[in-house]
């Protein structure tokens, strides 16, 4: 009886051999890939500065309790409009203009800053940035307070 000798592309244990390293290469090309087109954003490199910073920061939220400020977001998400209602006493004098800040959660690549310019009656308004889907910490900060929320997006309204 004379044995037939397939070819070697037809042994089904060359292509087990071959697959262990193969799916490694796939692999590490895939991981490659996402390292390069996400953005995680730096380390911090001096904590001691970032640890003096958080007394700086602890103090706007302080004052903006001291003032006694509340503000209200309402985000038109198809007009891409945000506006801020800021809740003051009467004797405070309100800014031109305060920045909002959209930091998110994990990924700093996508955060996003803008200026609302102050339109009468406690109102600040301008044009909403372009936002991912995720959680986002909202900080409305001025000279000297701050105020902070943490949302996820999408949204419609933040009290």
């Amino acid at each position: 009886m004379i044995a037939l000798k397939r070819p070697w592309y037809q042994e089904p244990l060359v292509w087990l051999v071959i697959f262990f390293p193969a799916s490694a290469v796939f692999g590490g090309m895939a991981t490659i890939y996402l390292a390069i087109s996400s953005d995680d954003g730096l380390v911090v490199d001096d904590y001691y500065k970032e640890g003096l910073e958080i007394n700086r920061t602890l103090a706007r939220d302080t004052a903006a309790k001291t003032h006694g400020l509340s503000a209200v977001l309402d985000i038109n998400l198809e007009a891409h409009l945000i506006h801020v209602y800021l809740n003051a006493p009467a004797t405070y004098q309100l800014p031109e203009a305060i920045n909002v800040s959209f930091h998110h959660h994990t990924r700093s690549g996508f955060d996003q800053e803008m200026i609302l310019k102050h339109a009468g009656d406690n109102i600040y308004q301008g044009t909403l940035p372009e936002l991912i889907f995720g959680d986002f910490s909202i900080l409305l900060a001025a000279e000297d307070w701050r105020l902070l929320k943490s949302v996820n997006v999408p949204l419609t309204s933040i009290p």
